[in-house]
């Protein structure tokens, strides 16, 4: 049976597509000459698609499960021809994934319940962390959302300019202080605002360095504690941006982010610009955290919610 359902509008597909062009052509090119004169699934072939899928950053463990359910589909089958493998493969992922990832949103929205909802974006410097803010904030605007910023990240004065950039282009409201200032202390200032301007959805940035897992710790645990002085549930998501492209690195950086603090949602970006689109399925899996947003492109349209169906349709197209 298949899971698969159109859900996206025809341009954000087509703007998956080719966001995913790269991950699927190296991809299949690579199982294509795995299964080359093959005409079942046996011992070689399945040796062959786990190294593909190892290769494409899918990660270890997460390779031997699907290579595992692959493996009892042949048992049970007792025959399984190779052209019904990129079927199988398929459904597979998309049900390792539903296993994290719950729902079929396509569209930005945010629980009407609470009000103002808290987002606190963490991740290392150059994954696209700003740029995800200033298209979070875009997205949420166009749903009719009153945001507001927050530029928390105060170790760096190319950051806070940065957020400015993107606030004034999507026409949101900044919060900000000088260049080292207390973190906590422009959350707390930024949540302030936002229930002032009874705002609802507050975005706020922090600092983007790793160099000390127990500062770093300490440091967003600070600031959790301080919003919650004004918003009693805050944050109510923490979001962890990833560079898709650094394949293995991105799966690091979760490793030491989620030892770090409590991460409860993923973005995973740049996805257009490599072939390792796989590291998408490794680290929602590994990590039991769902993937909320991927990026698929350089323009502000292109942060789109993550949608299971949608992207492993994009990806076995």
């Amino acid at each position: 049976m298949s899971f698969f359902k159109k859900l996206f509008s025809s341009e954000k597909k087509q703007s998956l597509d080719k966001g995913l062009e790269q991950s699927k052509t190296s991809f299949f090119s690579k199982l294509t000459k795995a299964v080359a004169g093959k005409t079942k699934v046996d011992d070689e072939v399945l040796d062959n698609l786990e190294e593909i899928l190892i290769s494409s950053d899918v990660g270890v463990n997460t390779t031997l499960k699907i290579i595992t359910r692959i493996e009892n589909h042949v048992s049970e089958n007792k025959y399984l021809g190779t052209e019904e493998l990129n079927e199988i493969l398929r459904n597979e992922i998309a049900s390792l994934l539903s296993e994290t990832n719950s729902g079929e949103a396509t569209e930005f929205v945010i629980p009407t319940t609470t009000k103002p909802y808290v987002l606190m974006v963490v991740g290392v410097n150059g994954v696209g962390k700003t740029t995800t803010i200033g298209k979070l904030a875009h997205q949420f605007k166009k749903q009719g959302y009153h945001v507001v910023l927050g530029a928390a990240d105060t170790f760096r004065a190319a950051a806070i300019d940065q957020l400015q950039v993107w606030a004034d282009r999507v026409g949101v409201p900044l919060v900000k202080q000088q260049m080292g200032s207390d973190p906590a202390s422009v959350a707390f200032d930024t949540l302030q605002s936002a229930v002032s301007q009874n705002a609802d959805i507050v975005i706020i940035d922090t600092a983007g360095r790793l160099h000390n897992k127990v500062n770093l710790m300490a440091e967003l645990t600070k600031v959790k504690r301080v919003m919650q002085k004004v918003v009693g549930e805050a944050p109510h998501d923490v979001l962890l941006v990833l560079d898709g492209s650094t394949g293995q690195n991105a799966f690091e950086q979760a490793k030491q982010f989620t030892a770090a603090t409590e991460v409860t949602s993923l973005a995973v970006t740049k996805l257009d610009g490599t072939a390792k689109g796989g590291v998408v399925i490794g680290i929602s899996d590994q990590f039991q955290i769902p993937v909320k947003y991927i990026g698929v492109g350089e323009g502000i349209e292109d942060l789109q919610v993550f949608n299971k169906y949608e992207f492993v349709d994009s990806f076995f197209k």
